[in-house]
Formats: structure tokens, C-alpha cells, sequence
């Protein structure tokens, strides 16, 4: 199983990490009764026991059938993970603290201090104390995401002012949606409810860029039907991103990882989105049109499987729009190389499900990963949005960076 030495690193990562923090509520029980200190000591250790069943579970249990399990665990094992990494930066901090007392002591006191003579520098446990608290915020804060961010859809609306856009187009409104990873999911109402947000918007036209599912095409059988509904009257287009391909699953045979690629692309078809291979359409109406052109995934860090030449060869429109699901496409090939193209769709990056946003503010780990990674951007007279997406991925739940729908007016003036 490719994924088992990877997760063979995180558990020992995880364990030495473990310990670590353990040293924080050994300072903290010290001085209580015997039995009490036993009872803290269960508690931590069985928690880390419960961290590496969850794990195992996690690498064999059926990614499909067994989903809302997966989801729960891995959950589990992520904010406890968080937490405790939290809890030993500030341990850490202290150590340091002690470390360089121990060595002023040495080099001064010839290692005798006032407090313990002949003794090393005990840990604090007000710090002790402060660092298992810390801990525990991210707890509290990742377990508020899962409850109230994972669903809390939020329309984002932009306009953007193109003076070559024909009059017949003026005025359109353009939908997206990205990232659904419909394998994630644990709440069919929930994600109903995104959907008629959706049509309650009455785009002209809605683009999907890429990942409907996680890894297997059998994820989204659920969704199907509500993910139908997705509705508009120029059309809905479609791309596919990096998870589409399956190549982050075990396959017993590449026939099979081929063929759950064919029934995805097979299943976009079902729900009447226009899945766009390295190909182009025409959105035409009152004699005008605008190009729309999709690429499969091309991404800087991950698989390239896009033809953008391919793609956008022989598209003759006043207006070119690109669907792309990686965001870092734009600066590698289209900026340099296809001027012509005014709009880029992109995803990808869920703005790590993590941040802050407030007012023109807005700060993720993604920044540090991606040059573009949430909102519009603009190098001359280019656009790029990217998506924050649909879905969620890995952690069930969103702080901050809610998940989205984009509704993108073009204007002529």
C-alpha cells in the first residue's frame, strides 16, 4: 500500500510528539494523589492508543462504504494532532528557557542555582499548565469547524469589467463551483441546501472546476441526483482536477484505475454537465459568442495531464474563459503564453480550510503554498478567481475560509 510508509512516519512523528506534551502533564498531576495521576495518565495514553486505531482503520477500511467512519476518526486523529503540536511549541519555548538558565548557571554559578543547588532547572508548571490549555484551544476551535463551518455555504459575488465583451453579453452572470469531493461529505440535506443557494442565484452559466470526488467515481453515486439539479440556460460546464484521476488510491490493476476514470467523466454526462477534456465551446447568444475552453488538471506541483494548446487551438471569441482547476496554471502557461485568454476558473486550493477573513483581509497557510490561492487576481488585463471550494477534504470542517459559491457579473463598461 503506497500511503502505509507515509502514515508509518506520521505515527512515529505523532508518538515521539505524544510523549513530549506527556512531560507537560506529568508537571501538572506532580503533586496530585496517586490515584488521580493514574487515572490522567489512562486517559493520555489511551487517547494516543485510540490515535493509531484510527488510523490502521483509516488505511483499511472501504474509502466508500465505510466513509462517515473514516471521516469521524481522521477528524479525531487531526485535532488531536493540532493540539498537541500546539501545546509543545509552548513546552518547547520553556525548554529553551530552561536550557539557557542551565547553561548561564553553568558558566557562571559553575551550575549551582539559588533555588536547587547541584540540580538541574526544573520545567515550570505555570507553563506546563499554559501549554496543555493552549493545547486544548484548537480542540475547541476545530471541533466549532466541523459543526458549524463544514456546510455554511457563503455566495461571493464579483463583477468584472471587460471592454472587449460583446453587448449581447453584457451583463452575464457566471457561476462556480469547485472542489466538491462528494466522498467527504456526510450531509446530504446540508449539501441540498448549498445547491438551491446555487439556483437561487439564476446564473446564466455555471462552470465546475474539477475534483467531484476524492478518488473513486462511486463516491458521488449519493449525489447524484442533487447535483442534477444544477441547472442554468447557457449550460454547465465541467473540468476535471487532480483527485478525479484516482491517483491517490490503490487500484488492483491500471484497467481499473482507467475504467473509474471513464465512469466519472461518464457521470458528469449523467447529470448533464458539458465536461470539457482539453476542448472548447461557444456561449452564443444575439448572433455573439464568447470562447469557453477547459483543460483537463495541470498544476505546478501536481499531474499534468492539461493540453491548454490543445484546448484553446482554433477558438476564434472577443472573450476567451479558461477552466482550470489549479490556480498555479495561470502564471506557468497562461500568462506567459495564451494573452488572449481574459478569464481563468480555478480551485484546488479550499484556501487550506483554515484563516481568516475579514473586510479586504484575508490570511491562510495556502498563502505560503500558492502564489494565487482565494479570491480575484489580476496582471494586466488577465483574470484569475479562484474558488475556495465546495467541499472539504481530510479535516470534515472549515474555520474561517467558509466553503463557496461564486456568482461573477461581466461588464462591458
Amino acid at each position: 500500500m503506497r500511503r502505509a510508509p507515509f502514515f508509518v512516519f506520521i505515527l512515529i512523528f505523532y508518538l515521539l510528539l505524544d510523549y513530549y506534551v506527556f512531560q507537560a502533564v506529568k508537571v501538572v498531576v506532580e503533586s496530585s494523589i496517586p490515584s488521580y495521576k493514574r487515572l490522567a495518565y489512562t486517559v493520555y495514553w489511551s487517547l494516543t492508543a485510540f490515535t493509531f486505531i484510527a488510523v490502521v482503520a483509516f488505511l483499511k477500511l472501504d474509502s466508500v462504504k465505510y466513509h462517515y467512519l473514516r471521516t469521524i476518526m481522521m477528524s479525531a486523529v487531526v485535532i488531536n494532532f493540532v493540539s498537541k503540536f500546539v501545546a509543545v511549541l509552548f513546552i518547547f519555548m520553556g525548554d529553551i528557557a530552561r536550557l539557557g538558565q542551565w547553561a548561564y548557571n553553568g558558566i557562571v554559578h559553575n551550575g549551582v542555582t539559588e533555588s536547587s543547588p547541584g540540580k538541574g532547572i526544573p520545567r515550570s508548571e505555570f507553563l506546563s499548565k499554559t501549554a496543555l490549555i493552549a493545547g486544548a484551544v484548537p480542540s475547541a476551535i476545530f471541533s466549532f469547524g466541523i459543526i458549524s463551518g463544514a456546510y455554511d455555504y457563503r455566495v461571493r459575488r464579483k463583477t468584472i469589467v471587460m471592454p472587449n465583451l460583446p453587448k449581447a453579453f453584457d451583463g452575464i452572470r457566471l457561476a462556480q463551483l469547485s472542489d466538491i469531493h462528494s466522498g467527504s461529505f456526510y450531509n446530504k440535506t446540508a449539501v441540498k441546501g448549498g445547491i438551491d443557494m446555487l439556483l437561487g442565484e439564476k446564473p446564466d452559466v455555471i462552470f465546475f472546476t474539477g475534483d467531484l470526488v476524492n478518488n473513486e467515481s462511486r463516491e458521488v453515486k449519493d449525489y447524484v441526483d442533487i447535483f442534477s439539479k444544477a441547472k442554468a440556460p447557457l449550460g454547465v460546464y465541467s473540468t476535471l482536477g487532480n483527485h478525479d484521476y484516482g491517483d491517490y488510491a490503490n487500484w488492483s490493476s491500471e484497467n481499473e484505475k482507467r475504467k473509474n476514470l471513464q465512469d466519472l467523466i461518464q457521470t458528469h454526462k449523467n447529470m448533464g454537465w458539458d465536461i470539457l477534456l482539453d476542448e472548447s465551446r461557444y456561449l452564443e447568444t444575439g448572433g455573439e459568442k464568447l470562447g469557453i475552453i477547459g483543460v483537463q488538471n495541470w498544476g505546478a506541483k501536481f499531474a499534468k495531464y492539461g493540453n491548454l494548446e490543445k484546448a484553446a487551438r482554433n477558438v476564434e471569441a472577443p472573450v476567451k474563459i479558461l477552466l482550470s482547476h489549479d490556480p498555479t496554471h495561470w502564471d506557468a502557461q497562461v500568462r506567459s503564453g495564451h494573452k488572449d485568454i481574459d478569464l481563468t476558473l480555478s480551485g484546488h486550493t479550499h484556501g487550506f480550510q483554515f484563516g481568516v477573513e475579514i473586510g479586504n483581509f484575508k490570511w491562510s497557510p495556502a498563502q505560503y503554498m500558492y502564489k494565487q490561492w482565494a479570491d480575484l487576481y489580476q496582471e494586466e488585463n488577465q483574470y484569475l478567481y479562484v474558488n475556495r471550494g465546495y467541499g472539504f477534504l481530510g479535516y470534515p470542517g472549515r474555520v474561517g475560509i467558509l466553503p463557496e459559491i461564486t456568482i461573477i457579473e461581466l461588464k462591458s463598461v
